[in-house]
This record gives C-alpha cells, structure tokens and sequence, in this order.
C-alpha cells in the first residue's frame, strides 16, 4: 500500500457537487492498493497512521497522534499512487491493484481504522473533489512495502 497522509484542519470530499464526507482537524489520507498487498499490509499501516506522532504538543513539538488529539481520518481510494512514469508521458498503472481486490482491501483498511479513530470515507471508484485545509503543511508518505523487519 501507498498512501499519502496529510495533517489537516479540515477536509471534505464531494461528488457529483454534493459533499459526501467532511471532517475536521484529523487527517486526510490518499490510498492505494497494491496487487500483492494483504492483511499485514493493512494492519501494519493502520497501526503506523494511528500512533504517528504529527501533531504538535503543548511546547510545539510533533509529539501527539491523530488519536491522541481525539482527530478524524477522511480516507480516499487512490489507484494513481501506483502510477509507474517511467517510460512516456502517458502514466501507467499496471503496478496497481484490480478493482475487486482494491476495494476489499480499501474496504477492509477502513474499518480497521474505524475501531481506533473516527473515520470516513470517499466512494471507491467515484470521481471525486477534495478539499483540504493542510496544517503545517505535514506531509508524509508510507509505503508498506518499505518497513524494517519486525523482531
């Protein structure tokens, strides 16, 4: 999984011009789903976004989570984070997961994330508009495939 986390005051997501979800100070999350991506995948990421210490502290310091501030996720599906630009102008998305199993994965991360913070949700699939005022701006990238070995 590659996904985009970015600390927010706010964010919503609209489609077909109505607002489907918004959320207040929280994050913003951009998802996406890997072919070979599975349950470790998903509770690895879910474990890392939930306890990442982003949001500043009383003295300033990022020190806090999302849950420790008592934040909102707002989390969208993002096939477009596999893209693969490496030959062309054209982006490639061949490293992407297949609809079916994106969004069971995405489906599945989500009510993960649900149990540990409030959560909502774009629609898979949807064209979608986000808005977000960014706090920082903090911007971070996890990618699952990229981790230490667990002891």
């Amino acid at each position: 999984m590659k996904i985009v986390i970015q600390r927010v005051k706010q964010a919503q997501v609209s489609i077909e011009n109505q607002i489907h979800n918004k959320i207040s100070s929280g994050l913003l999350l951009l998802v996406g789903v890997g072919p070979d991506d599975g349950p470790d995948d998903l509770d690895y990421a879910v474990r890392k976004i939930v306890h990442m210490r982003i949001f500043s502290d009383q003295e300033g310091k990022m020190n806090l989570s999302v849950k420790d501030i008592e934040g909102e996720i707002l989390s969208i599906s993002q096939f477009t984070l596999h893209a693969d630009t490496k030959k062309g102008n054209r982006p490639a998305f061949v490293k992407a997961a297949p609809p079916e199993l994106a969004s069971r994965l995405y489906d599945e991360f989500n009510q993960l994330l649900a149990q540990e913070v409030p959560t909502k949700m774009g629609i898979f699939g949807a064209d979608m508009q986000v808005e977000l005022i960014n706090d920082g701006p903090v911007t971070i990238i996890l990618d699952t495939k990229n981790r230490r070995e667990e002891v």
